[in-house]
């Protein structure tokens, strides 16, 4: 059994990113800019945005973060989001998500312009993501192709069962494997005898926010297995999807959490705000 470890790898992608930095800004006399919007106080929100401008803030990004009440009205989102829209020193716009009730998710996003929508959400990225032409893609999906290259994981013609369904992880993984010829199935809570499918895979991939949801009976020997979960438990601690104990000593490879998935995440964000800055000089 290896450990995937997505710390080590994102050290190095923001190391990466870092000496790109330096020459665009040397060369072009360009700064990546990065423009987060947060509405309520959701603490986990709050400290995921924290972790983001530190990440900016270390491998010479500008970075701002719009902070707003939970009470703020839609059109002055939208407002916000149009303005950074226009701003050329701002290569980079997301939506922390959740939003509030009150606010629709999927109308904020599509103000965002495409070219400046590095989270990926946007549907004229996705649409080309599925097709498999060049775009942003979610950031934690493209976090786990990463890791898949960095570990030499060939996914052509691999049995892979991804579990979730989610616009944000679920999908947009299943078409990524689609594009890599890998062979996908898609579960979730609907489905029936999740066992049945996951037991069979090469690579099981999951992302739902149930700790321990998926258990030893539930893997083959030599399986891959990547947790996506990250969940806080009572006594504080933050564990997967995965049971890892049980889990871990049939697979060929796994990732832990927390230092798996998650540090990936934000080093691909920042790894597409770097390359929105390049391609505003195209």
């Amino acid at each position: 059994m290896q450990l995937i470890d997505g710390k080590l790898l994102s050290k190095k992608v923001q190391t990466s990113v870092q000496s790109e930095v330096e020459t665009l800004k040397a060369e072009k006399g360009i700064v990546p800019g990065l423009a987060v919007v947060i509405v309520g106080d959701d603490p986990a929100s709050h400290a995921y945005v924290g972790m983001k401008e530190k990440a900016c803030k270390n491998v010479g990004f500008y970075s701002i973060s719009h902070k707003m009440p939970e009470t703020i009205k839609q059109e002055e989102i939208i407002q916000i989001i149009q303005m950074m829209n226009k701003n050329p020193h701002i290569h980079g716009i997301l939506v922390q998500l959740p939003l509030p009730t009150h606010i629709d998710t999927d109308k904020i996003l599509e103000v965002i312009d495409p070219k400046k929508d590095v989270d990926g959400f946007h549907a004229y990225n996705v649409g080309r993501m599925v097709t498999n032409l060049e775009s942003f893609v979610a950031c934690t999906p493209l976090g786990v192709m990463k890791m898949f290259e960095e570990y030499n994981i060939d996914l052509e013609g691999k049995d892979v069962v991804v579990v979730g369904a989610s616009n944000i992880v679920g999908k947009p993984m299943a078409s990524l494997l689609l594009n890599a010829n890998a062979t996908v199935t898609i579960t979730h809570i609907y489905t029936k005898d999740l066992t049945s499918y996951t037991s069979r895979a090469d690579i099981v991939i999951v992302g739902v926010g149930v700790p321990a949801l998926i258990k030893a009976d539930m893997v083959k020997e030599g399986a891959i297995v990547i947790d996506i979960g990250i969940n806080r438990l009572e006594d504080g601690s933050l564990v997967g999807d995965v049971d890892f104990d049980s889990v871990a000593p049939k697979c060929s490879y796994i990732t832990p959490v927390p230092g798996g998935v998650g540090p990936m995440t934000i080093a691909m964000l920042l790894q597409s705000t770097l390359k929105s800055a390049q391609m505003s000089q195209r």
